[in-house]
């Protein structure tokens, strides 16, 4: 009890194990280190309170070593630790622990080798070997040591139980006997586990030589696509070659006749500046018979350039369109004899590449973007926004009329259902606070804790606590990530006739969470709770 007491004082209130680099508050109360730091960095900042008493500190005290306190912990464990490596340790060895060598039932203490030498030898006292709880081998209504097994009411008992007891009258065995008999069945259910064990040992030989045989397999494919893979690097490096040879020998001609105009319009240049040059010089003489007698410049065909006008657009242009038929034209992959060279047809494979089923599961799905919430569904301590696409948590309620498919908690189901094909569309929330996202039949309850989602055996969801921990939730089973989230955005993938709801984390790389697998019977909404300040979920 002394032990327990002192083991009471030394355990962390945060932690609940013994104190490790322990440190004391001013007010008194000391917690480990880590434990007080990691609480302080939880709360609001400029917020240090002590977990136990809630006092208040405008400052973050300065944490001050224990030593006395770390002294006596460590001390304590290494007791302890001593403790567990004896065992069973001897009753009156208080100094150091010994192994103790019996137990008597009537002292109800565990004695060493040299307590047991000066034991009382009577025949009261029954020795058995060492155990913690001598208690469990003596009656609990007369105190005396247990002797005799009732077959009637399978239960040890004492001779007064025997004789005068409850027991009185049923058919007996001693221990022994009981003991011999019980072991018996236990040799027949040992035999029959023994067989199921070797014939599940016949069976994980047979997968693993399964196993073997796929990862062969899987190299021989894994082989093949590199190979392809590097056929298909060195086509598209010949038709890189060839793409950009074209484009050069167009860029070549293209210059080549941009050149060719501008030799032509430098001369037209230098005529029309010695035709300027002409006029001018006319055009400032004073003599107006020379001015007369100019008549060339009076000629019709003079100043008519433009039949030799030289346009710019004739340069052309690089032939885009050639260069794109070039490229697409060579980069038509035949997935038939692509298909082929990756699978070795002579060889018993199981593995098929159906094209047509990949683009349907490529393509074949709706993007939940018209997805809205029901604001008939919402309780009355939700707010939801304008766009109806986000759900946050309120403090105000929103008086809104009680209605059947009203909910009593603060949460929210989509206008929109899903009774067939594959659907998916992501969600944000919020970092504070709870929530919860999924999906959930019509058929919920709106009243009582059974209506929320998760909570039933209609509904599926992802939650995310206050603590920020991670459960995928349903009928009210739990299941823990052991892991934290790097975002908070998240994709919901439902595939009706397959009866799969799957959840993803949209970090990067993209993460799958957890799929649901279910024969959905009813249409399907989207569903979604809040809870706590500041707590919200977005479409």
């Amino acid at each position: 009890m002394a032990s327990a007491d002192l083991r009471d004082e030394l355990t962390c209130p945060i932690c609940m194990d013994i104190y490790t680099d322990p440190v004391t508050l001013t007010c008194g109360h000391s917690y480990c280190q880590y434990c007080i730091t990691r609480t302080w960095e939880n709360q609001e900042e400029g917020e240090y309170s002590c977990p136990e008493c809630k006092k208040r500190y405008r400052v973050r005290p300065e944490l001050k070593r224990n030593l006395r306190l770390h002294n006596i912990a460590e001390t304590f464990q290494e007791t302890h630790k001593k403790r567990e490596e004896v065992g069973i340790p001897c009753t009156y060895c208080i100094g150091y622990p010994v192994p103790a060598a019996k137990t008597c039932l009537l002292c109800e203490a565990s004695l060493c080798e040299d307590h047991l030498k000066i034991h009382s030898k009577s025949a009261e006292h029954v020795l058995t070997e060492p155990t913690t709880s001598p208690e469990n081998r003596k009656c609990s209504v007369h105190k005396k040591v247990l002797q005799y097994y009732c077959c009637d009411d399978a239960a040890c008992i004492c001779v007064s139980c025997s004789l005068a007891g409850e027991h009185r009258g049923h058919q007996m065995e001693t221990l022994n006997e009981a003991s011999e008999k019980k072991k018996e069945k236990l040799r027949n259910i040992l035999q029959k586990l023994t067989s199921q064990r070797e014939e599940a040992e016949k069976r994980v030989q047979i997968l693993e030589k399964l196993r073997n045989q796929v990862q062969g397999k899987a190299a021989g494919v894994t082989e093949r696509v590199t190979s392809l893979i590097r056929d298909i690097r060195k086509q598209l490096e010949t038709l890189k070659k060839r793409v950009l040879s074209e484009i050069s020998r167009q860029e070549e001609q293209v210059s080549l006749r941009v050149s060719d105009l501008i030799r032509q319009l430098e001369i037209k240049k230098e005529e029309l500046s010695r035709k300027l040059g002409d006029i001018e010089e006319l055009c400032d003489m004073t003599d107006p018979v020379t001015v007369l007698q100019g008549r060339e410049s009076d000629r019709d065909d003079y100043c008519d350039t433009e039949r030799h006008d030289i346009k710019v657009h004739d340069a052309g242009d690089l032939d885009v369109g050639l260069i794109s038929v070039t490229l697409h034209s060579d980069m038509l992959l035949d997935v038939n004899t692509a298909s082929d060279t990756l699978l070795d047809v002579n060889m018993a494979s199981d593995m098929l590449l159906d094209v047509n089923t990949a683009s349907d599961m490529l393509l074949d799905v709706n993007t939940a973007s018209d997805m809205l919430l029901d604001v008939n569904t919402a309780g009355r301590y939700v707010s939801v926004s304008e766009d109806l696409k986000t759900v946050s948590w309120s403090g105000i309620n929103q008086r809104r009329p009680e209605t059947p498919e009203r909910f009593q908690f603060s949460q929210v189901l989509s206008s929109r259902s899903f009774s067939s094909g594959r659907h998916y569309w992501e969600v944000e929330g919020s970092e504070s606070g709870g929530w919860r996202v999924g999906m959930t039949n019509p058929s919920i309850e709106r009243r009582g804790k059974q209506s929320v989602i998760g909570n039933n055996n209609k509904s599926w969801c992802l939650e995310k606590f206050y603590n920020k921990m991670y459960y995928m939730k349903h009928d009210s089973k739990s299941i823990q990530f052991p892991h934290s989230f790097s975002c908070c955005r998240f994709g919901i993938f439902l595939d009706y006739e397959a009866g799969r709801l799957s959840f993803y984390e949209l970090c990067d790389p993209i993460r799958h969470l957890h799929t649901f697998t279910v024969a959905f019977t009813e249409p399907l909404h989207a569903g979604f709770c809040v809870y706590g300040d500041n707590s919200w979920v977005r479409i």
